[in-house]
């Protein structure tokens, strides 16, 4: 009874201390969706240059996704999570003596190794419960993506009081001190250790298997559509509402939090109902917002019998920071449903997969600003970075229904047990 009372308490401390680890990692891995405003002033660059900015720390904490799932395996998350934080310390702290585009985009990718801590926590935290409180424990963890929402209150903060430079300095030394809590109050265990002669050729076979690729698609939606939108909608309500940054990272938040915090839930959700069910809404929800959202502010003028009368379509701010709120919700529950499925169908191989399918959520949350910004470029309609997304949405939906709807119930008795085949 001690013995378990006491693994209990460890399980525990393991999982708040690196849901903080994962808050600040996160927080520090989407700093350029405020910073990158004031350097795109300064650089003067266009929206497609603006997107590789924000983007380029996701490509390289997106690419060491699937090695670093594959270390915890081997080595344990304890090790793995701190040498993470400890490498990227200087390269923070160097971002804030970077003068040319090139700079940002180098020391971007050596922050970006930040971002790959999310496949060292998953199957960390998860091996310390047992099954049935997995999806919980994963979503707890993953709820530490609302260090998008920390930086969108404490940048701007910084920013306006200090200059931009003053942000990675600051953010490098609370890097620091979360560090020096993670390994004071982390624990390791060797029995959750995974001894493996496996090659890192061999674990990414994986994606011959197309149940991960279809969790790939769906996390490269509501894991990297989080990404990118929590770079991009600061400067969106910036240009397309006229707000200052304060204000338009204040509004910004109303989708990071609910989209980080409640991955918990998500959690919790998944456990009781099963991942395909809560999944299957989740693009539901998704395909409505962004249908909505794709809508550009639009003028038109038809002819009546009293002469020409003109109308206006278009979200006001309040609309349009209403569906962000929910399309948040609805991003956070599935980032926790899609990790179900995996805890449900790959018991004894967490690290590796995770991994993969971290780093097609992380590749889109890459590749998704940059073709936002190619799209402003190219149409000038700023809403076309929804269209886009409604688009992705679609093909989810579609590869849902034929691979799983059409064999599982998603709603009443039978759908708590509902698994893709």
């Amino acid at each position: 009874m001690a013995s378990e009372l006491s693994n209990s308490r460890r399980a525990w401390s393991v999982l708040i201390v690196s849901t903080l680890s994962f808050t600040v990692c996160f927080m520090v891995w989407t700093m350029f969706g405020v910073i990158g405003i004031p350097i795109k002033k300064l650089l003067g660059l266009n929206a497609t240059e603006f997107g590789l900015l924000t983007s380029m720390p996701v490509l390289t904490g997106s690419l060491v996704r699937v090695p670093l799932g594959i270390w915890t395996d081997r080595f344990g998350g304890r090790v793995v999570m701190a040498a993470v934080m400890a490498v990227t310390v200087p390269a923070i702290w160097l971002m804030s003596y970077a003068t040319d585009y090139w700079h940002f985009l180098t020391i971007g990718m050596f922050v970006g190794l930040a971002g790959g801590s999310f496949s060292v926590g998953t199957p960390y935290v998860a091996r310390w419960f047992p099954k049935s409180r997995q999806g919980m424990a994963m979503g707890v963890y993953g709820a530490g993506n609302s260090g998008a929402a920390v930086n969108k209150f404490l940048a701007p903060v910084l920013l306006v009081g200090f200059g931009w430079a003053m942000v990675p300095q600051v953010y490098a030394a609370i890097m620091l001190g979360t560090l020096v809590l993670f390994w004071l109050f982390s624990h390791s265990d060797p029995r959750h250790l995974v001894p493996s002669t496996v090659s890192f050729g061999e674990q990414l076979k994986a994606l011959k298997d197309p149940r991960v690729l279809k969790y790939c698609q769906y996390y490269s939606i509501v894991f990297g559509g989080y990404v990118a939108l929590s770079l991009w909608m600061v400067q969106y309500y910036i240009g397309e509402y006229g707000l200052d940054i304060r204000t338009a990272a204040l509004l910004a938040a109303c989708f990071s939090l609910p989209g980080g915090v409640l991955r918990a839930v998500g959690g919790v959700l998944s456990d009781k109902f099963g991942a395909h069910s809560v999944t299957w809404w989740v693009m539901w929800v998704s395909w409505i917002c962004l249908f909505l959202l794709s809508y550009p502010q639009t003028s038109f003028t038809i002819v009546t019998v009293s002469g020409p009368a003109t109308f206006h379509l278009g979200l006001n701010i309040y609309a349009f920071t209403a569906l962000m709120f929910i399309l948040g919700i609805a991003f956070a529950f599935g980032k926790a449903s899609v990790f179900k499925y995996i805890s449900n169908d790959y018991p004894e191989n967490i690290g590796a997969i995770s991994g993969i399918v971290g780093l097609a959520g992380g590749l889109g949350g890459f590749v998704l600003p940059i073709l936002f910004g190619v799209l402003m470029d190219v149409t000038g309609i700023r809403s076309s970075a929804f269209m886009l997304m409604y688009g992705v949405v679609w093909v989810s939906l579609i590869w849902m229904y034929w691979t799983e709807v059409r064999r599982a119930d998603v709603m009443g008795s039978h759908a708590a047990g509902a698994k893709a085949s």
